[in-house]
């Protein structure tokens, strides 16, 4: 190729094309190079007939390539139409570039060069994509999905919880006429990388029974024509014919360091450092698109055509998010621009580092600013909240104990907090109050949970800090946080299902366990039979009796429900005692209460055997119903039941015609009866696993379901007790007089929710939400199924209850 071009654009892809498209509209001489035999390879990649997403709704659009939402095939015509005034070579693969800034030479692989002053990269991930390394005949799996429509009766397993594996998935049974038998398997819960339009039309798929998914899942091997995966309750065999991997990828790294481009990080997913002005650390080398950390096509299409204005000369122009994120800094003052903000912001906070420029400007999209003055509080101890803190500017003091000012911990600058509320749903377990005038970058929970997903470094850090932390409240005043850097050193995490065993009498073993989520129970042999002796929730340790005086373990312990907990090694636990001896006096308490209980109930054996065994029974069945993490659970007393369902009709009275309880259906022991209703868990299993974060916990403890609910099934799928469900959403009742004048609405008495049957037009469904008990929050008198019960059988408790049960024998 003879001459030299002002611009060399590698790659023409929707951010390629966008600035190929805008150098030729102001006459610069340039060159749009692609390796394919056709533009956009990405897009022509996707599977046919695929609707692209025009993404962020509140982004303006500058390119002078269009773009729509609309199929992957009109979209692919309209830009081989936009791109006619673009100088284009495909077949253009670049293998090599040398030279400098002014001077560049790209070396292709059919042995052409091309000489440029400037090099654009927008050559996107899709080619290094992360490959599925497990044991077995891999030679099924494939990594991208062509046409869907080419598959018939087949089991199919596509492998990836983001936009492109759900969209696979959707796209293998959109015509019910191919029968495939489709499964979904994803590492994480709620899907935390996809649109929320897909994470719907999959649960939709789902419920309907055309697609079965598997969450927090991770694949094993395959074996006899199955794969094999780990679920939350144990490993599956899925037959499978074919599997579609879609895990994401990774940039070329190698490949775009050899021509001097740096990286943020030596993680395998980092992207190029950048400048604002998609710089790389090689002068007059731009990298922009998904190389730069960002896919989406729309901010891809506007980045095109930004780096053209900047290497054009147009060092003033602003991105098109601009306004959308000064709006966000304006509580900050006017004395910096966005840009700065933003470098302010990052290099305050050391979990954000990795996060390339494009990346900063995504997340403050989805953030909050805040300044809170000096002695504010921030959110007062057991108030509900998710969201997690970024300390940009300030210090907090989180109060440990309301009593004692002395053990308030002290969060300074770069720091984060409300990671517990974050991780686990629970509410907040302490106040926090700023010590001097702050500023705070407050990311809510999806948003965080993306942050810890897609950025290796912050998910590390976060989950770092929030062990020390749980640490240092687990085993009292008198630490700080460098006496934990033995600890910490060595430590590892434990994923248990429930029923799993944590801990087996007479096992050796010299490590310590703390409870991160979730519960566990622990059982002693006596006499022959397995004897219940506690029950131990989060926040809880276990194991420090074959931990301090040597010797095999002295009980079982076994998780109630999904648990996480923080295995400490032995000697490194052993190490911070002989440094602490204060440390080591509590933990001999707690020993010495904990062995009362062992020797109170083995004496209890011998002399009233059958009053242990029953004690033993009536907690392992509360606990295995949901009591012993519930916080607020209704109980009938079958003696007093007279089976008139007042609770039920008063219930559905309540709630627009639907009930929330169903008084005959679940678990019963001697008297007593767990019907099916919420039991308010205190980590609850359905907050965690929901989408769009529309569960939460109201001011008196409920756990509730606000209107932001999509329908998409997963708390109902992860709750373990059954007490959720999804049902059509009922018109609400209309002021009184509309209803007399306008016969508008459901009247007085008349449930909604039949109403709305009656009344349907065009045969339209109405959407589907989650329904569940909400303890009647707001209403006067209380929960209403307790009120309507004429005999008093039927009563609302809280955990204290179970604990009253569960050790009622160690009281005497």
């Amino acid at each position: 190729m003879a001459g030299q071009v002002r611009i060399a654009i590698i790659g023409s892809g929707p951010a390629g094309l966008s600035a190929a498209t805008h150098a030729a509209k102001l006459g610069l001489s340039h060159v749009l190079l692609e390796k394919a035999d056709h533009l956009s390879d990405t897009i022509y990649k996707y599977q046919r007939g695929k609707h692209i997403m025009a993404t962020p709704v509140q982004l303006v659009l500058r390119s002078d390539a269009r773009f729509e939402a609309g199929q992957r095939e009109r979209l692919l015509e309209q830009w081989d139409a936009d791109a006619k005034p673009v100088n284009v070579t495909l077949n253009a693969e670049v293998m090599t570039i040398a030279g400098a800034k002014g001077a560049f030479v790209l070396t292709l692989k059919n042995g052409g060069t091309v000489t440029a002053e400037t090099i654009v990269l927008a050559i996107g991930t899709q080619g290094n994509p992360n490959l599925l390394r497990i044991p077995g005949d891999t030679s099924c799996v494939q990594y991208q999905l062509d046409d869907p429509a080419e598959y018939i009766d087949e089991n199919i397993v596509v492998i990836g919880g983001g936009d492109a594996g759900i969209e696979n998935a959707l796209g293998l049974i959109a015509d019910p006429e191919q029968k495939n038998i489709v499964s979904l398997i994803a590492r994480d819960a709620g899907f935390p990388a996809a649109k929320a339009a897909n994470v719907s039309n999959l649960m939709a798929a789902r419920d309907a029974g055309r697609i079965t998914t598997y969450v927090q899942t991770t694949t094993t091997a395959f074996e006899d024509g199955c794969l094999v995966a780990d679920t939350p309750n144990g490993p599956v065999r899925v037959p499978v014919d074919r599997v579609i991997a879609r895990m994401g990828s990774a940039p070329p790294r190698k490949w775009v360091e050899s021509f001097g481009v740096e990286f943020a990080s030596s993680a395998r997913n980092a992207y190029p450092s950048l400048s604002p002005q998609f710089e790389t650390s090689q002068p007059g080398i731009f990298c922009i698109g998904a190389l730069a950390g960002y896919p989406l096509i729309k901010h891809c299409m506007n980045q095109g055509y930004d780096v053209v204005e900047f290497i054009n000369g147009n060092a003033a122009l602003k991105p098109a998010d601009e306004p959308i994120l000064a709006a966000k800094f304006a509580p900050l003052g006017t004395k910096r621009d966005v840009g700065e903000w933003l470098a302010f912001v990052q290099s305050r906070v050391p979990v954000l580092a990795e996060l390339s420029p494009l990346q900063m400007r995504e997340y403050m999209i989805d953030a909050e600013v805040r300044v809170v003055r000096k002695g504010d509080t921030v959110f007062a101890r057991a108030a509900a909240g998710a969201s997690l803190y970024f300390i940009v500017q300030g210090a907090v003091a989180v109060e440990v104990d309301p009593g004692n000012p002395a053990r308030n911990v002290l969060i300074p600058s770069g720091q984060f907090f409300g990671e517990v509320g974050l991780i686990s749903g629970q509410r907040r377990g302490a106040a926090v109050r700023t010590v001097e005038d702050s500023v705070f970058v407050e990311l809510e929970r999806t948003t965080a949970l993306k942050l810890m997903t897609q950025v290796t470094r912050a998910k590390a850090v976060i989950d770092r800090v929030m062990t020390e932390r749980q640490l240092l409240q687990v085993f009292g005043p008198g630490l700080i946080p460098p006496d934990l850097a033995g600890i910490i050193a060595n430590l590892s995490t434990r994923q248990l299902k429930a029923g799993e065993a944590l801990i087996t009498e007479g096992e050796a073993g010299t490590d310590l366990f703390v409870i991160r989520s979730g519960s566990c129970t622990v059982d002693k042999t006596i006499g022959g039979k397995s004897v219940f002796l506690s029950y131990v929730t989060a926040g809880s340790f276990v194991g420090e009796m074959a931990v301090v005086n040597g010797g095999v373990r002295s009980a079982t312990v076994r998780a109630t429900v999904k648990t996480e907990v923080v295995q400490i090694d032995g000697p490194a636990f052993h190490a911070l005692l002989a440094k602490k001896p204060d440390v080591m006096a509590r933990l001999k308490a707690a020993m010495a209460s904990r062995q009362k209980i062992n020797d109170f109930v083995a004496a209890q054996k011998e002399s009233f055997g059958s009053i242990v065994d029953l004690h033993t029974e009536t907690a392992r069945f509360m606990v295995a119903n949901g009591l012993g993490e519930a916080t607020d659970v209704l109980l009938i007393d079958e003696t007093l039941c007279i089976g008139c369902d007042n609770c039920e009709k008063a219930c559905a009275d309540t709630h627009d015609g639907l009930s929330r309880l169903d008084r005959e259906s679940g678990k019963t022991f001697a008297h007593l009866h767990v019907p099916t209703s919420c039991r308010h868990c205190e980590h609850p299993h359905c907050m965690s696993e929901c989408p769009p974060n529309a569960i939460s916990r109201g001011p008196d403890g409920e756990v509730r379901i606000d209107d932001s609910c999509i329908g998409c099934g997963n708390c109902v799928r992860f709750c373990p007790y059954g007490v959720i469900r999804l049902d059509k959403v009922p018109p609400k009742k209309p002021p009184l007089l509309s209803w007399l004048l306008f016969g508008a609405g459901p009247g007085p008495g008349e449930p909604s929710h039949d109403w709305a049957d009656k009344h349907r037009k065009g045969g339209v469904v109405p959407p589907k939400r989650a329904v569940k008990c909400d303890m009647c929050a707001g209403i006067k008198g209380g929960a209403s199924c307790v009120r309507a019960c004429p005999t008093g059988a039927a009563i609302r408790v809280s955990t204290e209850f179970f604990g009253r049960v569960a050790n009622r024998h160690t009281e005497s």
